[in-house]
């Protein structure tokens, strides 16, 4: 179209069209200057999940700008005479393999740490080999089997956040007063071609110039209703958990495909939730019901209720340790241990058998008593950097293996860490007049029954030693 067209089509519509070049400069600068303002305030980026769960609940878990591991390589956390060993951290994972989340304290209850190991991923596998021999039934057959770091190291990268009711922000809403609890899981994911930069410019628009693409994925936490399992289209099956195998709820249909490819897994991938009223017991190590006062259990821990490890053992640990580029320190949080501890003699924890957290600094009232059950044998899972996801090709493995075989029962193989039991006073002074509540999750009043509390600053009082024995699986 011609400019003299233009210039009459302006004069028809009463509008003057012969503007120079500053002229629609200044225009370009004056729109920009308004919409800039606008867009820092109002971004226009999609709604995530999170943003709309923000309204009405809280993120659980320590800031890592606060965490209590910031001084995890410092001297202070050597035993000093007159000061008893402290809790140093809190760390649960909700879902097996992923990100952790720090806590400043945490509700005991017979599995473990409250919302710890309520979900895990699984593949299904079938019977690999086969012979030629083979019938074509069992051939056919399917097993979900789950998974971890040690097969899929890119879980380490899966964010995982707790998002629990505030009954202040729910109360501004106008809204009813809620249990419901839910998990935000996050992963790193780029569309190809323009929607790939689309999104790393509405991701840096509104988290920060640091901020990359995700996924979100959410989750209950609550166990489903049987009216919500059969609307979801959940189902009950069997999940093998290293020799065990366990019935559980399937909720494969929350996991988009964008995940799968993430991962890197090939076969078809799964999500379970541990059934509270189908949890693994534990024998073994673990104390007989006639000591403990009730059977162990525990939901998707490889084998013990709850994880201890002390920071001055990993530190001596790792001085012996070789260190490269890849690995230039050990970071705790390798070992996705639940009890952090401060100030205990380097290994002296191998020796404990029954161990009792009194309030001391954590500002509560009461104490938390545990069996010391066995030592941790180590995996290779402590090779994966905990934060990338890399997994170094020698270490710490080689080294647990070299210079922490210790225990008899598992010879060849490295320990660090102990494992451990929950021990309750309702088990210790029976109440003649019990109460019906178990302390799971899923009771209208979990602190009816089995259940405690323990936090960051609470003190150790070591109640009993002696030897101890792995028994393998």
């Amino acid at each position: 179209m011609s400019q003299s067209v233009l210039g009459g089509l302006g004069l028809g519509l009463g509008l003057d069209l012969n503007l120079d070049f500053s002229a629609v400069l200044l225009l370009l600068v004056t729109v920009c200057a308004f919409m800039i303002p606008v867009a820092v305030v109002l971004p226009p980026v999609p709604v995530r999940k999170s943003d709309a769960l923000l309204q009405t609940h809280t993120r659980a878990g320590v800031a890592r700008a606060k965490s209590a591991l910031a001084n995890q390589f410092g001297s202070e956390h050597a035993p000093r005479d007159g000061r008893p060993a402290t809790v140093q951290s809190l760390l649960i994972y909700p879902v097996k393999s992923c990100r952790a989340i720090e806590l400043a304290r945490s509700r005991v209850l017979p599995q473990g740490l409250e919302f710890d190991r309520l979900f895990t991923f699984a593949q299904l596998k079938s019977p690999f080999p086969l012979s030629l021999d083979t019938a074509a039934q069992a051939s056919s057959q399917h097993q979900w089997e789950f998974v971890t770091q040690r097969q899929f190291p890119r879980l380490a990268t899966v964010k995982v956040d707790l998002w629990l009711p505030d009954e202040m922000k729910l109360r501004k809403q106008s809204m009813a007063l809620t249990k419901e609890a839910f998990l935000i899981l996050r992963f790193p994911w780029k569309e190809d071609g323009w929607r790939g930069l689309l999104s790393v410019l509405l991701a840096k628009l509104s988290r920060g110039v640091a901020a990359e693409p995700e996924m979100e994925i959410l989750l209950p936490v609550d166990f489903p209703s049987a009216a919500e399992i059969k609307d979801k289209g959940y189902t009950f099956e069997d999940i093998k958990i290293w020799k065990e195998v366990v019935k559980a709820l399937n909720m494969s249909t929350e996991l988009p495909r964008e995940l799968m490819l993430y991962l890197g897994v090939s076969n078809k991938l799964g999500l379970f939730r541990i059934d509270p009223a189908q949890l693994r017991e534990v024998y073994r190590c673990a104390p007989h019901i006639d000591e403990a006062g009730y059977q162990p259990v525990t939901g998707f821990q490889d084998a013990y209720p709850l994880h201890l490890i002390t920071l001055n053992s990993l530190q001596q640990f790792s001085e012996e340790v070789p260190k490269d580029d890849q690995l230039q320190e050990l970071d705790v949080r390798r070992f996705r241990a639940n009890i952090i501890l401060s100030g205990v003699p380097a290994y002296d924890e191998e020796t404990w058998k029954r161990a009792r957290f009194k309030p001391g600094k954590s500002g509560l009232h009461n104490d938390a008593v545990f069996h010391v059950s066995c030592r941790t044998v180590r995996c290779k899972m402590p090779n994966v950097d905990p934060y990338t996801g890399d997994r170094h090709p020698r270490e710490p493995d080689h080294s647990l293996r070299t210079l922490r075989d210790v225990d008899k029962g598992a010879p060849l193989n490295g320990c660090l860490g102990m494992q451990l039991t929950p021990l309750f006073e309702v088990d210790e002074n029976p109440d003649p007049n019990p109460q019906s509540g178990s302390g799971l999750l899923g009771d209208d009043d979990p602190d009816d029954g089995r259940s405690a509390w323990i936090a960051v600053g609470m003190t150790v009082d070591v109640e009993k030693r002696g030897e101890h024995l792995y028994i393998k699986q």
